[in-house]
């Protein structure tokens, strides 16, 4: 009976949450589910959630009502964080039956005997954060070419609007055999990238696996996964700047596979705000950080989180942060616009910025990105590079990324799907992907038009 049954997915939020589904939807095919596009008619919907905005809060009962559009009958699922927090909260959603928290989501099929629609409010089943099972490694298949492999989850940094460590609890850490078998695995079914998630993955080494104390540092963490065979290319991915020592950032630089680009989350350009954030370094250990990747990777890809409107920033001290950035040797940023968040420190704080100049300060940071990007791509024209093709057709042209994140695009071919190749950067397109030419041989016999193709 169970062969026949369908389920669907939505994510929303981070690179871990993606991880993370792609294990509970494993789960689902071991049963025998088949996993089908969240735009199919399923039996089952789950949607992973994420509180880290107010908008993703938002979005939820959407997805819920797009899911019910497709079948009024399916059983829904709630998980994730959001779930965690407020599991009450989404299980009276009008459709939702189910919400599992940190622990039970991994379990979920253990749940789901009876798939019948519940009449009021749905099933609840969470524990504590504190009382939460140690930990599910996980990693995710996004596409052909790239896996997200979660090391590390939990945090216990208490940045005062951050909600992630309710949901999540403490740092833990999966054993590093673990991590390398799931590597391993990952490997055989040829993807060429493999991304490094968690929440903060430079506390890697903190916490237990069951009663075992762990012996590894993020460093260590590294240098093994270098050794991995079959994986071409990994990627850091968000890391503390406290947290991204030099002899990291040094052995990168000399690495078989880790390739140079790091995302580092800033927040603030302010100490001042820094230090009501609760961070924990100040703007001049972030400038060191850049300025030692650029020493060892001149051509390094730098990514910033930054957060603006943030209790107490005043227009003079948004253009410290403003300034800040404007004069860092970066290469984009990720924009986030301040969310006041329940059993936060941050939203019992005095001066509170309007949110009409939140988002203006937000626009004004977005068109600093753009510049900061096209100033990155153009130092990279005449660089020869390597690029990993994905696997989508987008209006007839494939993209691809240099290991160094320059986003390219060639015409659509399906033969260049999850395959490297060197090319030399030529010239930016207007839409701000890069033109290149090709530096090995491509055969003729390649050579799919579009018209072919589609």
């Amino acid at each position: 009976m169970n062969a026949q049954k369908k389920v669907a997915f939505y994510t929303l939020g981070c690179k871990l949450n993606f991880s993370e589904t792609s294990t509970i939807a494993r789960s689902f095919e071991n049963v025998g589910y088949e996993r089908v596009d969240f735009e199919e008619v399923a039996d089952i919907y789950v949607i992973n959630t994420c509180s880290v905005t107010d908008n993703a809060d938002k979005r939820f009962k959407t997805i819920v009502k797009a899911a019910l559009k497709k079948n009024e009958k399916a059983f829904l699922i709630a998980v994730g964080c959001y779930a965690q927090l407020k599991p009450e909260e989404l299980a009276a959603v009008d459709g939702v039956d189910l919400v599992l928290g940190a622990t039970e989501k991994f379990k979920v099929t253990d749940y789901i005997n009876d798939l019948s629609k519940n009449d009021l409010d749905g099933e609840v089943h969470s524990c504590d954060i504190e009382e939460a099972d140690f930990y599910v490694g996980s990693y995710s298949f996004g596409d052909r070419t790239r896996a997200f492999l979660k090391v590390q989850d939990g945090c216990d940094y208490k940045c005062t609007y951050c909600t992630i460590p309710l949901a999540r609890g403490i740092s833990r850490s999966d054993a590093l055999e673990n991590v390398l078998k799931n590597a391993a695995e990952i490997s055989k079914k040829d993807i060429k990238e493999i991304v490094l998630t968690g929440v903060n993955i430079g506390d890697y080494g903190k916490g237990e696996f069951g009663n075992k104390k762990h012996e590894h540092t993020f460093l260590e963490l590294v240098q093994a996964l270098d050794k991995v065979e079959g994986i071409e290319r990994l990627r850091i991915s968000s890391i503390e700047p406290n947290l991204l020592k030099n002899e990291t950032i040094e052995f990168v630089s000399k690495s078989n596979s880790f390739v140079p680009h790091f995302h580092v989350p800033l927040q603030s350009g302010s100490n001042t705000i820094l230090k009501k954030m609760k961070r924990r370094y100040m703007r001049e250990l972030y400038v060191d950080r850049v300025s030692k990747i650029k020493e060892v990777m001149p051509n390094a890809c730098i990514g910033v989180d930054v957060i603006v409107g943030f209790p107490g920033e005043t227009d003079e001290i948004f253009l410290e942060t403003y300034n800040f950035l404007a004069e860092l040797n970066i290469s984009y940023l990720h924009v986030f616009t301040y969310s006041e968040r329940p059993n936060t420190e941050a939203v019992e704080m005095e001066g509170i910025v309007p949110k009409n100049v939140r988002h203006k300060r937000s626009k004004m940071l977005r068109g600093l990105s753009v510049k900061k990007r096209r100033a990155f791509y153009e130092s990279q024209l005449g660089n020869e590079l390597t690029v990993l093709f994905e696997s989508e057709n987008k209006e007839g042209y494939i993209h691809g990324f240099t290991e160094n994140y320059v986003k390219v695009k060639t015409p659509w071919n399906p033969e260049l799907v999850n395959t490297l190749h060197k090319v030399k950067l030529t010239e930016i397109y207007e839409d701000g992907t890069v033109k290149f030419d090709w530096m090995d041989n491509i055969e003729e016999t390649k050579e799919i038009s579009i018209a072919d193709s589609l």
